[in-house]
């Protein structure tokens, strides 16, 4: 049997490659340089948030684009704040020496220094409650695959939503609009290499579970 790419064409392989370059090498970045980011960069991946499966098709997403400067460094001080009071004691142990470094810096200072912070929120008036989730997580995962494909850093975070109230008054959000990641975008301050994942035959299985893929 013929693969897709060979029915497609040159055109759907170079289609196919590019995406999974992309997906493959999607990875977290906390810390940015200073260069602005421009509005036609993020309305591009608001769009391909916006294209993202929603439960009964609700699209509940509300995405607040952060860019002054004092709303930044609020959501940044949240976040350290969460971090200092239990998030890292909790992570302590649990993440590697190198990745616990990077995580540090990235709550300290590294999510206010961002130029842009997307601060995804569900709409409970639209979607339901139970599936608020399941909606906004998949839109907020566009939103990183769009921002590695136009070479901006990026990482969900969700530590400055441990204050939801205090999020919810400095940014103006009703009741109904639940404040549920925080994503921090910009430019980042230095190559980032592939991610590392533990090998698939360890995640996958073939039928049923213990069965190698």
């Amino acid at each position: 049997m013929r693969s897709r790419e060979a029915v497609g064409g040159d055109g759907a392989a170079t289609t196919s490659r590019e995406f999974f370059d992309v997906t493959l090498r999607q990875r977290a970045s906390r810390q940015f340089n200073d260069q602005p980011v421009s509005e036609a960069l993020i309305e591009r991946c608001l769009q391909a948030a916006v294209h993202a499966p929603s439960a009964e098709n609700r699209q509940p997403w509300v995405f607040v684009v952060v860019r002054d400067a004092h709303l930044r460094a609020t959501i940044g001080d949240l976040s350290r704040r969460a971090w200092r009071q239990g998030g890292r004691q909790h992570s302590e142990g649990r993440l590697s020496p190198s990745l616990l470094r990077d995580v540090d810096r990235g709550a300290e200072g590294g999510i206010g220094s961002a130029p842009v912070i997307v601060v995804v929120c569900g709409d409970a008036d639209i979607g339901l409650e139970s599936t608020l989730p399941s909606s906004v997580y998949p839109a907020t995962q566009n939103l990183l695959l769009a921002a590695t494909a136009l070479g901006l850093g990026s990482a969900m975070t969700t530590l400055a939503t441990l204050f939801a109230d205090e999020l919810r008054t400095l940014l103006d959000l009703p009741l109904s609009i639940r404040p549920m990641a925080v994503v921090p975008i910009g430019w980042p301050n230095r190559p980032l290499g592939p991610p590392q994942r533990l090998p698939l035959r360890e995640r996958a299985y073939r039928d049923r579970y213990g069965c190698p893929w």
